[in-house]
């Protein structure tokens, strides 16, 4: 571990809460078309449409409130009323406004790893809210550099090792993904820590364990500090 010159993390449901706030909004979401379809069906029709729509879309709030009207419209065989669709744009304004709530141990982690590595952040989703969720963390200050990726792929990662002018070998990446956050920087022959969060969006679950000489997991990120610090 001596040679880690950078030290990434995720931001959502690594450093503050995320996906907790999306299953809140599509409970209510199923809740609101509950006269349609099952919970279990609405809740399969709208995962479908945002895959789908990632493409287009990219990750992020925006592109979740099209693709829940979108599945509403589905659903529905384009019969909702206005009223829903008004309903869905409040539900994304609310998420789009959820308090930033960091969790246990992040600032002391950021605190103790500050000014003995370069730190930055590598996360996915929308830029603008993501730079807002982070400018309104608190947490700023303690970053170099804040990536805010289109998608966690090998090539993105290895874009990012480019630009911030190191070896792969260099890179330190600690997240909550599996898929996002490990597997893509294992396999470029960086670091990887996975922190997990009690709840994990299906798209980013895997069906496999990892075993890696430079991979390990942790119940609190505060734990790293014994590997960095």
């Amino acid at each position: 571990m001596k040679n880690i010159k950078v030290i990434a993390f995720d931001a959502d449901d690594t450093l503050f809460i995320n996906e907790t706030y999306f299953d809140e909004t599509e409970q209510k979401f199923c809740g609101l078309m509950q006269d349609y379809l099952s919970k279990q069906g609405i809740s399969q029709e709208l995962f479908k449409v945002e895959i789908d729509n990632l493409k287009l879309y990219g990750y992020g709030i925006k592109g979740y409130i099209l693709s829940m009207i979108e599945a509403a419209m589905t659903i529905s065989n384009n019969t909702i009323p206005i009223e829903i669709v008004e309903k869905i744009i409040q539900y994304g304004k609310e998420l789009l406004q959820k308090p930033i709530v960091l969790l246990d141990g992040v600032e002391e982690t950021l605190d103790a790893l500050y000014g003995k590595y370069k730190l930055v952040v590598a996360t996915k989703g929308d830029l603008l809210d993501q730079r807002r969720k982070l400018h309104n963390s608190g947490l700023g200050h303690y970053f170099h550099h804040i990536e805010v990726m289109s998608d966690k792929q090998e090539k993105d990662y290895t874009d990012l090792i480019k630009r911030l002018e190191i070896e792969p070998s260099e890179f330190f990446m600690i997240g909550n993904s599996l898929k996002s956050d490990v597997l893509p920087v294992l396999a470029i022959g960086g670091h990887a820590v996975h922190i997990p969060f009690h709840t994990t969006w299906a798209h980013e679950k895997i069906d496999h364990k990892v075993v890696h000489e430079n991979f390990s997991t942790h119940e609190n990120i505060v734990e790293v500090l014994k590997k960095l610090v």
